[in-house]
């Protein structure tokens, strides 16, 4: 559990059946405010399953999926083969084994979090090109309606070392610290899933901090239904987050 690399690889099928997936408005917002195009070469750092991969893929960009985790990335390969763009490569944000000034676009979707910083900007300095952006993107479940309060106790209760590897623990000025001299800014999306039992189950099962068997298990299983129960509406629950985007030219052109 404590390997970033492995602690996925018996997650999955719940991982690509009920994580949530990015809006289009980030797209957009790329489009925007860099000038992305098409034509862009984008690296995806810690692609797992390849969420935010396809993202990109369906705008028309190749996209050198980078992921050390060898189950998460034959799901990829499965999933996203049929996509002329689409590049799978066994490597980490440490060492992506990509060639120097290659990238116009570097992302990092769910991942920035389990990479160790010093390294990780070299190698993105490396493997960027002149005016290279990084684009680091976590969806932020919310904590606002009685639901996703109590959804969030649950997983305080019986999550082994989710306060430890949970992904707000990065901060601003940590991320900050990453981009400098260059800024960083901030842009900030809707999002929901909305999901049966089923589905909710899945989404809770997905983390890795979550035990799938063993102690605690068949407890937390118990209150996740009558959770579910208090809450549900028409057989339904919503989830909702927020998609935080933090982007910023790493390396500027001369």
């Amino acid at each position: 559990m404590s390997n970033s690399t492995t602690r996925f690889s018996d997650r999955v099928e719940d991982y690509v059946k009920y994580r949530p997936h990015y809006p289009a408005a980030v797209l957009i917002y790329l489009q925007t405010t860099y000038s992305f195009l098409p034509s862009w070469v984008v690296a995806d750092i810690g692609s797992g399953t390849g969420i935010s991969t396809e993202l990109f893929l369906a705008g028309g960009n190749r996209v050198d999926a980078v992921e050390p985790n060898r189950e998460m990335r034959m799901k990829a390969e499965e999933l996203l083969s049929d996509y002329p763009g689409f590049v799978s490569i066994d490597g980490t944000a440490e060492a992506t084994g990509l060639p120097e000034s290659s990238v116009d676009l570097i992302v990092a979707g769910q991942a920035f979090h389990w990479f160790e910083p010093a390294a990780t900007r070299r190698e993105f300095m490396r493997i960027a090109r002149p005016g290279a952006v990084v684009a680091l993107i976590w969806n932020e479940r919310l904590i606002h309606s009685d639901f996703e309060k109590e959804y969030e106790d649950l997983i305080l209760e019986y999550a082994g070392d989710y306060k430890t590897i949970n992904h707000k623990n990065i901060t601003d000025p940590q991320i900050g610290a990453f981009f400098q001299p260059q800024a960083f800014v901030l842009a900030v999306f809707d999002n929901e899933q909305v999901f049966d039992f089923d589905g909710l189950k899945g989404r809770l099962l997905s983390s890795s901090y979550i035990p799938k068997e063993g102690a605690g298990h068949e407890a937390m299983m118990k209150a996740l239904t009558a959770l579910f129960e208090r809450h549900q509406t028409g057989g339904r629950v919503r989830v909702g987050y927020e998609t935080k985007l933090y982007t910023g030219v790493i390396r500027p052109r001369v």
